[in-house]
């Protein structure tokens, strides 16, 4: 015999009712919807200035090329510069990218039209804005998921001269 106010531990607590379908909102199905999925891989660009960007913790001087996974440094001076040769990094890889975000400086520039038709006749999306929104298009587009890659060119007038332009 337990000691009075002590519950029997052998003895299993039971409901005295159960829910059913016609209980109403009481039964219904529990759904969750997954509202942020966590990537410690995503990129993400913390700040830029006329010197470069800050992206994932790491310092990037000059203009850039941002893939899923990795930063590498993208040999452009200007819009002006922008190639399908220089794009084609973009068009290499796998998984493929569904997206680039151009940033071309303080304004939005307009690329050369081959340049667009080529990356649109390989099956990715392009969209060309000032450097400080294709930066934040950038972070919402990774944040969403998407297979995004970018091309930055800093904010500011900066130009980096190459040792092939500096040498004419």
């Amino acid at each position: 015999m337990p000691w009075p106010g002590v519950r029997d531990s052998t003895r299993v607590p039971r409901r005295g009712h159960r829910l059913t379908p016609a209980d109403d909102e009481l039964y219904q199905r529990t759904h969750i919807s997954l509202l942020q999925r966590e990537s410690p891989q995503s990129m993400y660009i913390e700040s830029y200035s006329s010197r470069g960007f800050m992206v994932n913790g790491n310092r990037v001087l000059g203009p850039c090329a941002l893939l899923p996974h990795s930063v590498v440094q993208w040999n452009v001076g200007t819009h002006q510069d922008i190639t399908e040769e220089s794009f084609s990094l973009f068009w290499l890889l796998e998984p493929r990218i569904e997206i680039v975000v151009v940033g071309t400086g303080d304004r939005t520039e307009r690329l050369q039209p081959q340049v667009l038709q080529a990356m649109r006749q390989r099956g990715i999306a392009v969209e060309v804005q000032d450097t400080p929104n294709a930066c934040a298009t950038f972070n919402f587009l990774c944040h969403e998921g998407r297979v995004t890659g970018a091309a930055l060119i800093p904010p500011g007038g900066t130009v980096l001269t190459t040792l092939a332009h500096s040498a004419e």
